[in-house]
This record gives C-alpha cells, sequence and structure tokens, in this order.
C-alpha cells in the first residue's frame, strides 16, 4: 500500500532507479578470477561473476506489486516497460550492481558435502529503500557461476512460479521469508527430470527476481570452519554481527556465543510458524537455513492437506527424514551443525556455554510449538494438560484425515458460536 505523498518517491523507470554505490558485502574477500569452477577455492566469501542474460523472447510471466511498491520504491507501472524484463532475464543491470556468487558449504540428508556454493544465482549487489530497509538483490536461474555443478545454471518455469507463489504466501501468511519481485520466461529450453525418474523432458528457462536482507546461512560458516579459514570465518561472523544484530557489540567477549544463541532462537521461532501453519520444507539441508531466521529456498515444499505428520514434500525423500513432524528435530540437529562450526572463534569456557544452550533447544522449540498450536485452538495461557490436549487434537485429525486449514477454522467458528473452552476441563 502507498501512503499519500509517497507517490513521487517511487521510481518508474531503471535509469531512475539503481543500487546502493558501495553493497557492504565488498568488504568481505571477493575473488575476482572467475573463469574455473571453485572446486577448492579458499579464503573467500564471494566470487565475482556476471550473469548469464536469457536470450530468446523475454517475457514477464507475473510479479509482485507489494514487493515493488514496499521493497523496491518501484512504481507499479514499471513492469510495463520492457527493460524490466531484461532486467530480470539479466540483460540489463541498472546502476551500481556488483555480481557476485556466494561461496558456502553444506550437510545435506545429514552428510557434510563439502563446498556448495550459489550454482545458478547471483546476488546483483545492495537497495536501501525509504524505509532505511537494506535487501540484497538476487536473480536465480541466471546462469553458470563458479559454482555450478552438475547442471547449467538455468531454472524451468515451474519451479520458480511455486518460488514466487510461496514466498509471497509466506510473507503475507506471517512467516518470515525471503521474497519474490518479478519472473521472466524465455523460449530457450533446458532438460530435467521432474521426478528423477530417467525420463528427461525439454523445459522453458525461466529467472525470478528475489530479495533477502542476507543470503548468508548456516553453510557460510561451515565451509570456512571445515577448511580451517578460521581468518575469513572470525571476519564473516564479526560481518554478520555488526551488520543484521546491532544488539550485540563487537568489543563483547562473548559475541560468537550471544550470536549462536540469537541465531538457534530465531530459527526455532521460525520452526513453530511452519509447524503452525502446515508448511514443510522439502529440502532443511545446512546450506538452506538462513542465520537471519528466514525461510530460505523454495525447492520442494508444501503444505499438508489432510493432516499428516508424516507428510514429505520431497520425492528424493524416500526415508522421510524432512517430514513435516520431525522439522523441529532436524532443525536443532542443524542447529548443532552451526555451533560445531563456530568453535575454533571459541575458548574452552565458551565451548562449555555453548553446550549448555543447545540442551536446552528442543524444551524451547516444543514451547514455541504448544504456544502456537494453544493460540490456534483459542488458549491464551498455557495450563496443565495443555501439551496432551494438542497431541490428542493432532492425532484425531490424523485419523480421521481431516483438512489441517480447515479444522482450525471450523474450531474457531464454533468459538464465535458457542464461547466454549471446556476442552480444558
Amino acid at each position: 500500500m502507498v501512503m499519500e505523498g509517497e507517490t513521487t518517491t517511487l521510481k518508474r523507470n531503471l535509469t531512475e532507479w539503481r543500487f546502493s554505490q558501495y553493497p557492504k558485502y565488498i568488504l568481505l574477500p571477493i575473488d575476482e578470477n572467475h573463469d574455473q569452477i571453485k572446486s577448492n577455492v579458499k579464503n573467500v566469501v564471494f566470487t565475482e561473476v556476471t550473469p548469464r542474460p536469457l536470450e530468446r523472447d523475454i517475457h514477464l510471466v507475473c510479479y509482485s506489486e507489494d514487493t515493488l511498491i514496499n521493497i523496491l520504491d518501484m512504481d507499479p507501472d514499471i513492469v510495463n516497460r520492457d527493460e524490466f524484463a531484461e532486467f530480470i532475464a539479466g540483460r540489463k543491470l541498472p546502476y551500481g550492481a556488483l555480481p557476485v556468487a556466494h561461496r558456502y558449504g553444506g550437510h545435506q540428508f545429514g552428510l557434510w558435502v563439502g563446498q556448495l556454493g550459489d550454482g545458478r544465482a547471483h546476488i546483483l549487489g545492495e537497495y536501501v529503500n525509504r524505509h532505511g530497509d537494506r535487501w540484497q538483490i538476487q536473480l536465480k536461474g541466471s546462469g553458470q557461476t563458479s559454482y555450478s555443478r552438475v547442471h547449467d545454471g538455468r531454472a524451468v518455469l515451474r519451479s520458480m512460479i511455486r518460488e514466487m507463489i510461496a514466498s509471497e504466501a509466506c510473507h503475507f501468511l506471517g512467516i518470515p521469508t525471503t521474497r519474490s519481485a518479478g519472473l521472466v520466461v524465455s523460449e530457450e529450453t533446458v532438460v530435467r527430470d521432474m521426478y528423477y525418474t530417467g525420463n528427461p523432458r525439454r523445459e522453458r528457462a525461466a529467472v525470478l527476481l528475489r530479495m533477502s536482507p542476507s543470503w548468508f546461512r548456516f553453510g557460510s560458516f561451515e565451509i570456512l570452519s571445515r577448511t580451517g579459514e578460521v581468518t575469513v570465518l572470525r571476519q564473516l561472523a564479526d560481518f554478520v554481527i555488526k551488520e543484521y544484530f546491532p544488539d550485540i557489540h563487537l568489543t563483547d567477549e562473548n559475541r560468537f556465543i550471544r550470536l549462536f544463541s540469537e541465531i538457534a532462537h530465531r530459527t526455532l521461532d521460525l520452526v513453530a510458524k511452519w509447524q503452525g501453519l502446515g508448511f514443510t520444507h522439502g529440502l532443511l539441508n545446512t546450506d538452506n537455513m538462513s542465520l537471519l531466521g528466514v525461510t530460505l529456498n523454495f525447492g520442494p515444499f508444501g503444505f499438508v492437506d489432510s493432516y499428516d505428520g508424516g507428510f514429505v514434500a520431497n520425492c528424493s525423500d524416500g526415508e522421510g527424514r524432512y517430514a513435516l513432524a520431525k522439522q523441529p528435530d532436524v532443525v536443532v540437529w542443524n542447529i548443532g551443525q552451526l555451533a560445531t562450526a563456530l568453535k575454533p572463534l571459541l575458548s574452552s569456557s565458551q565451548q562449555v556455554h555453548m553446550s549448555h544452550i543447545l540442551k536446552t533447544l528442543d524444551t524451547y522449540c516444543k514451547n514455541k510449538i504448544l504456544e502456537t498450536f494453544l493460540m490456534k485452538v483459542g488458549l491464551k495461557e498455557e495450563r496443565w494438560g495443555d501439551e496432551q490436549l494438542i497431541e490428542k487434537l493432532l492425532d484425531m485429525m490424523q485419523q480421521t484425515g481431516a483438512d489441517f486449514t480447515s479444522t482450525f477454522r471450523q474450531l474457531a467458528e464454533v468459538y464465535k458460536l458457542n464461547d466454549i473452552f471446556y476442552l480444558r476441563i
């Protein structure tokens, strides 16, 4: 929504709109030698690399008016200009762009897989909007980078539509998330095996314009810790504190413990919101866990329909590691890997302190989830027996195949009609 008097601040073309002149990430090590795959690169956080534009018959598929107005300060009429589609396609980069790919590692399905990195995404630059909020602008599907692995750096239309819809839906549902501004498609095609059945087919390539306050993830610390790059690890941790956790002072000798605690609790607050809305992230690897506690990367995901704690949103997750009911435990495990990554920065006594924090996370997470569900059934104060109440409700929903969202909507109607709370008795 545009407030009266703000319309004059909205930019109508890309000549008026520009990135911040100096993105904060230039303070971190950036590799400028980007002509080869970075399988063994060390002591860098980013690699400078230019997007490979889509070329054939670019079309704007959809856009988010809210994101354009309230994050990018763009007049929605900008979408009618060819330059807007060219911007998303990677053809026309506004003034101030400094495209980089981020280097990180990760645990995938519980196993350390080493160096990963942005294989098909380019952070273009940073933008500080009229509200004073700083956002990192990124293209996804914009071609190979130094960290590309098996595929060609492209994304397909169906997956980008899903991410666009999901990220914007999560935002309006109150789930902290990355945002999406627009999506273009080309006549250029790529080969994908949608269901991993050995039957690949050609699909149209697409690029998504998305944004986040930061694209750092657990794996950003993990790769530096695992490879012994302690100096860069400390530099990155201090950078994250200064830019994203202003309540922590860089002079505080316990700053890394406080950073860990903040990230851990923000992340568990996020999981509680997921559980309360039946959202299932199908690929909860550590490289998909944001340091800021926002929902990051919508590959396989789903909102449960008929309630089932075993609901899996990823067809390649045959063992159900990332099932809906297992998400809290998986995320606590991931936070444990973050703790391990930060250990080289801690003294012996600080490591003991961190181990004490880790022991409290299961209880914290269960309490946040219970609080979330109590609010959903209209109970504002927790009392003895409420945990069993919610367990019985979810068990009954699973046994009867009740729709997750409709059940709570109908409970709300019951409360309105009868003003009853005898479920506590």
